[in-house]
């Protein structure tokens, strides 16, 4: 289809790929945990969003920038390391408040005050500004294009909407499975760790990023 084969295969390394944690299934677990569930489904929509430009990237040859200049690739990849950073601070930040009683982790005083446009914005720039990303459409698209598919660059849409509409089947499935945790009363000390480890795994996240090489 579109030039393209082995959709089977391409189908289960989209899953392997959705399945390992990183920043979009951090952020969608975060956003659904403070939010509930339509702040998390907003967050995958950003990330999955995201994906498009990723996408559009790879078919246009944007992405080969990325491999080819270090310039290009050190610059997105600061930029997408001091976003995570700064999202990581600003969760350490809450988790260093004084908790005033205890309550589900999702109630009102708890749950995020970000709106749908400021998550899925979040939930877009953690993408876009991932130069691995980038990489990774562009070394994983072409194994699945035929050598003469007549028009590669429309085999390169197919291929990368697939792997977005799968991707954010991923995580609607996840946003629906993690959001009855909402309901979990924690002590204010447990409550106050599980933000210092949201904002914890950020800084990670932010750390591999900044420390990842071009290949």
């Amino acid at each position: 289809m579109f030039g393209s084969h082995d959709l089977a295969l391409f189908a289960l390394t989209v899953l392997v790929v959705n399945a390992t944690p990183g920043v979009d299934m951090a952020l969608s677990l975060v956003s659904t945990l403070r939010g509930g569930i339509r702040a998390g489904l907003t967050a995958a929509a950003g990330t999955c969003t995201g994906c498009i430009v990723h996408t559009a990237a790879a078919a246009f040859g944007l992405a080969a920038v990325l491999a080819a200049s270090a310039a290009a690739f050190s610059a997105i990849k600061w930029g997408g390391a001091a976003y995570l950073l700064w999202l990581a601070i600003g969760m350490l930040n809450q988790a260093l408040r004084r908790a005033p009683a205890v309550e589900p982790i999702g109630s009102s005083s708890t749950a995020a005050t970000s709106g749908p446009s400021k998550l899925f914005r979040q939930g877009f720039l953690t993408n876009v500004l991932n130069p691995k990303v980038a990489l990774f459409f562009l070394a994983l698209l072409p194994q699945f294009i035929d050598a003469d598919a007549p028009n590669k660059t429309a085999a390169f849409l197919f291929l990368g909407a697939w792997f977005i509409v799968q991707g954010f089947l991923f995580l609607t499935l996840f946003v629906l499975l993690v959001a009855p945790l909402r309901r979990w009363q924690p002590q204010p000390a447990v409550l106050r760790a599980v933000h210092l480890a949201g904002g914890g795994l950020f800084a990670l996240l932010a750390a591999r990023l900044a420390l990842a090489e071009r290949p």
